[in-house]
């Protein structure tokens, strides 16, 4: 296991402030559409705690309309320059080269794609010749489709050996194994029971030796195991699957609500450390 990623060390736990700059994401559509409001959100998860800001344009949620990559770039680019300028850690959440490329210009020090790079024939390449650090991300089918009728043999294994599989290829172009991290992709192509999975068996991952980031933030499995909350209201059982993720030894964690992520993060941290 490497001791940092993208310069940020592994030592403690990261958090990843989520920065959807679009009008029809599931949780958070249209709170951060305007730079302005992007922006000042990214600030604010810098204060609360996020290590990361991750800027995303396009919403991936189950259903979601594909957006021109003209207009991503359009709504992520100044968003990522102005939270760079102010000493932020920013990744770029798209699946497209061209956005991933113009963020970068912009100062984006991290790429986060969906589709593990296999969206976007260039996206490979840009990738490895811009020195950038990765996250691989699983997902079964596109976000049109994929909540349909997902189906796997063994969900598990077949998450970790199709990441590395993709690990592989990457290594192969040249980007250091070091600076790739993994994530499941809990809602992505997968059930609740799937989810609950690999959230169980989560360790299996982590003993690839690459970080793994986490993200179950808000997500819909949450309200289809409690009380059917909408999505600014499952904090809690957000919390609740982080805090099991970090016992298995996850390092990043990709969520809306920093301040209490991290508040419950520390707790749990004195727990296990006390004597």
């Amino acid at each position: 296991m490497p001791d940092t990623f993208a310069g940020l060390s592994l030592s403690q736990p990261i958090l990843m402030g989520i920065i959807n700059a679009t009008p029809d994401s599931f949780s958070d559509g249209g709170d951060a559409f305007a730079v302005e409001d992007a922006v000042s959100r990214g600030l604010a998860l810098m204060e609360a705690g996020a290590s990361i800001i991750d800027v995303g344009g396009e919403s991936t949620r189950p259903g979601a309309d594909v957006v021109p990559i003209e207009e991503e770039i359009k709504r992520t680019r100044p968003v990522v320059e102005r939270l760079v300028e102010a000493g932020a850690v920013v990744s770029i959440d798209t699946r497209n080269a061209a956005t991933m490329s113009a963020a970068i210009d912009a100062g984006a020090q991290i790429v986060n794609d969906v589709t593990a790079l296999r969206h976007d024939p260039n996206a490979l390449g840009v990738v490895a010749s811009r020195g950038v650090s990765l996250m691989l991300m699983h997902i079964q089918g596109e976000p049109q489709t994929m909540q349909i009728n997902p189906t796997y043999d063994d969900v598990v294994e077949e998450v970790r050996v199709h990441l590395l599989e993709r690990i592989s290829v990457c290594e192969s172009a040249g980007i250091p194994g070091a600076e790739i991290a993994i994530d499941p992709g809990i809602g992505f192509g997968k059930t609740v029971d799937h989810n609950l999975s690999l959230l169980k068996h989560i360790d299996r991952l982590v003993d690839t030796g690459h970080p793994v980031v986490l993200g179950v933030s808000r997500k819909s499995f949450i309200a289809k195991l409690s009380g059917g909350e909408e999505p600014k209201e499952r904090a809690p059982g957000s919390i609740a699957a982080a805090l099991a993720a970090l016992q298995a030894g996850v390092q990043i964690f990709r969520v809306h609500d920093v301040a209490e992520t991290r508040q419950a993060v520390s707790v749990w941290q004195a727990i296990a450390s006390a004597s």
